[in-house]
């Protein structure tokens, strides 16, 4: 039953600087018959397009780093003759390499602290725990290892609190979990035999107290065999720590437990590949695929899910290709769910410089299209301490913040399904929504996180560039 890559031998996308969907070689990838199936509850409906403006912020920016958040005018086409640049405070590191995987530190003992992964087109690539010395303005390694592949995500544990151990999973040919300890107990010494690359890098504290890391386990969802799908990205549970759900190239989505080390779920998700995965509760996660669908997805019921958006249904030039006539659908790529409020979730289209917002409870239909990008969006984040605050980054070396709280206006109440099309329409009448907020980088943004437990804060990678924003 094995299934080659759809790329062939090779395992880059056409553009892989921007989002390496599964940026490594794949010789061989062998899929087990996953444990459920599902069928599908909603049907397709025609998707309101929001057409785009033509005026817009300027594109590719300065050479160097950016000057910080530009206010933007509401109502001007989004020109930036109409912002006024204000300071802000900007920190940056340099890796030796290209950056693409990146996330913040959760823990609120561990301020300041992310982990950077490198896209290296090689087996051996890079990833770095990195922390800001709030004293000096610099941020420096205080931890780096080897990888196997790229990593197409990485995430610390969910726990503000520290109450557990201090781990950090990354994915790519499988998932990994690795621990991290504030001595030297976990390093080179201490990792197992696959693991033998991992290193302290001796930057931080004094002899003794530099952290360590162990690689804890490598989790394969195939029972058969040490080859699996190429994992795309995974989302590890806010609500219910010991699970992780991860997505493949072989349609599957896999729900760990991590505590255990052993496969909770795995069922086929969509009909082609799955390129991101979130969750929505404990035991609600959604997933986007090469299909062109959003589908929804509760632990409770494993034989169903919901289809709540699909590009093939005509949602604009930039959502669906025809061949003879018919729509095909446009891959969807990311996604990202309102922790805040968990009605409303939004999704990159591939290729595309739009972002789609949903409303669960209204299927198939826009809550509203974010226009004001100029090139390829590649990332989302919901700010964690606003249900209505967004911010996204593309090709056009830009980071955007937009305010959304309009768009609920007409829903919150418990009106009717014309809510969403009422404010659609709003939106599309006035020439589309606006950013609050504009950043311009040096180069393309591939990558951006919204720390959870600093709401201020921002961090969006480029180049070899890390850099963190307040906000």
């Amino acid at each position: 039953d094995g299934r080659a890559s759809p790329s062939g031998h090779g395992c880059y996308t056409e553009h892989p600087h921007r989002i390496p969907l599964f940026p490594f070689p794949c010789t061989r990838i062998i899929i087990r018959s996953p444990t459920h199936t599902h069928t599908n509850t909603t049907t397709p409906h025609l998707i309101r397009s929001l057409e785009s403006c033509s005026g817009g912020m300027g594109g590719g920016g300065a050479a160097g780093d950016g000057d910080g958040w530009a206010d933007q005018d509401q109502g001007n086409g989004g020109s930036r003759g109409g912002g006024e640049a204000k300071r802000s405070e900007i920190y940056t590191y340099e890796a030796g390499w290209h950056i693409y995987g990146m996330n913040w530190s959760v823990r609120r003992d561990k301020k300041y602290r992310l982990a950077i992964a490198s896209l290296l087109e090689q087996l051996v690539n890079r990833v770095e725990v990195v922390q800001l010395d709030e004293s000096t303005g610099d941020i420096a390694p205080v931890l780096s290892f080897d990888h196997p592949f790229p990593p197409t995500k990485s995430m610390f544990v969910p726990d503000p609190q520290g109450l557990r151990p201090d781990l950090l999973a990354t994915s790519a040919d499988l998932l990994r979990i690795w621990r991290i300890t504030d001595d030297d107990a976990a390093a080179p010494g201490a990792a197992d035999s696959n693991n033998g690359s991992v290193r302290c890098n001796g930057v931080g504290g004094p002899a003794g107290q530099q952290p360590g890391v162990k690689l804890c386990c490598e989790l394969n969802g195939n029972r058969n065999s040490d080859f699996c799908g190429p994992l795309t990205s995974f989302d590890w549970n806010d609500a219910d720590p010991r699970r992780i759900g991860t997505s493949s190239i072989d349609t599957t989505c896999t729900i760990w437990d991590v505590e255990r080390e052993v496969v909770d779920t795995q069922l086929i998700a969509h009909d082609k590949e799955v390129y991101d995965i979130a969750w929505g509760g404990a035991g609600v996660f959604a997933s986007v695929s090469a299909d062109g669908s959003v589908r929804v997805f509760d632990l409770r019921d494993k034989e169903h899910s919901t289809i709540i958006y699909e590009s093939s249904s005509g949602g604009g030039s930039n959502s669906a290709a025809t061949d003879g006539g018919a729509v095909l659908p446009t891959p969807l790529v990311r996604l990202g769910w309102n922790k805040q409020d968990p009605r409303y979730m939004a999704t990159i289209i591939m290729d595309s410089p739009k972002v789609v917002v949903l409303d669960i409870r209204y299927p198939t239909l826009p809550v509203v299209e974010l226009h004001r990008h100029h090139a390829p969006v590649n990332a989302i984040a919901w700010a964690p301490h606003s249900s209505c605050h967004i911010c996204t980054a593309g090709d056009d070396s830009q980071a955007l913040i937009w305010d959304l709280s309009s768009m609920g206006t007409g829903n919150n109440s418990g009106g009717n399904g014309n809510g969403n099309g009422n404010a659609a329409a709003a939106a599309a009448a006035e020439g589309g929504l606006d950013p609050i907020l504009a950043y311009t980088a040096g180069a393309e943004v591939e990558q951006l996180q919204w720390s959870a437990t600093q709401p201020d804060w921002v961090a969006i990678v480029f180049a070899n560039k890390l850099q963190i924003l307040r906000v």
